[in-house]
């Protein structure tokens, strides 16, 4: 069957480095659906059919671009394997507009975990911490779900060689650490032997998928999604509104606007400054001040 192509594929990726996180998940669903048709070998008429399962058309093109990778290389050892054709959903799609959180929006997301069942059990707890670290740090969502034990430190946590293989030590704000104190001390009363800071309701570390697919509830559910196949709220816009919001903070100090990019470009674990650059999004406050520096410059070079 097919699976063992993709698990062979998968293993070699890990190995020479590469995280693989996104893409081996993709295959092996993509795999699990060949399967069930009885394929050996890719089918371009079946990578089709299981790209355009997909929610959106974005998401559909995504998906077909990574087997048509995966079945790039396999063809190269046995052509049985059909690449399948480019272009089926349109081309690359444009990059998609971040959403940026509110305040307010922030508070109504971890209160809607809050409520999370089942009532007295460690996951609304873990959901609240793992929601709030996210939007108070700016940490990945792969970051936060591989946090062990001994990654928190007293002088903040330890990401350790993540996308860029790069470790980094995040500082946390006392009002951030406090809340995690408390979720510790409840993670401590259950009897787990997985050491995972986050853990799901079978005390083992929190599942990518699992938490993505309870975001997207979480965020229907305080009415900032539109719905089923348009495009929402990701849990990876918290990140991009963190560096928002950060810069925000620059407001009115325009020379510490390149020291503060440096200093967030290091904290947010990039390895180059431009990576960040890509995380700003302009909201009413940066376009105000830029009206009203643009408006100053304009004066001083009409006298």
């Amino acid at each position: 069957m097919l699976s063992a192509t993709v698990e062979r594929h998968i293993a070699l990726h890990l190995a020479t480095g590469y995280l693989f996180r996104k893409q081996s998940y993709l295959l092996r669903g993509f795999a699990r659906y060949a399967d069930s048709k009885g394929d050996d070998f890719v089918r371009a008429t079946t990578a089709v059919q299981w790209a355009g399962l997909g929610p959106t058309v974005a998401t559909c093109h995504g998906r077909l671009e990574v087997v048509r990778r995966f079945a790039r290389l396999v063809h190269a050892e046995d052509p049985r394997h059909q690449i399948p054709p480019a272009g089926i959903f349109g081309g690359r799609p444009r990059r998609r507009t971040p959403y940026i959180f509110s305040p307010g929006e922030i508070h109504e997301l971890l209160a809607a975990a809050a409520a999370l069942g089942p009532h007295g059990s460690l996951r609304p707890r873990a959901y609240v911490t793992l929601l709030g670290l996210i939007a108070a740090t700016g940490l990945r969502i792969s970051e936060a779900l591989a946090l062990r034990l001994n990654d928190i430190t007293d002088t903040g946590l330890v990401i350790r060689e993540t996308k860029f293989r790069k470790s980094r030590l995040v500082p946390l704000h006392p009002t951030t650490r406090a809340a995690l104190d408390t979720y510790l001390r409840a993670r401590a009363t259950y009897a787990a032997t997985d050491d995972a800071v986050f853990l799901s309701e079978w005390r083992t570390q929190m599942s990518y998928s699992t938490v993505l697919t309870t975001f997207l509830t979480l965020v229907r559910s305080i009415g900032i999604h539109p719905g089923p196949g348009k495009p929402g709220p990701r849990i990876h816009d918290l990140r991009h509104t963190f560096a928002v919001r950060s810069l925000e903070r620059c407001i009115g100090d325009h020379d510490a606007v390149a020291r503060h990019t440096l200093a967030l470009s290091t904290y947010l674990g990039h390895a180059h400054v431009a990576d960040t650059y890509w995380y700003f999004q302009a909201t009413p406050g940066l376009l105000a001040d830029i009206a009203k520096q643009s408006e100053s410059l304009a004066k001083r070079g009409s006298r």
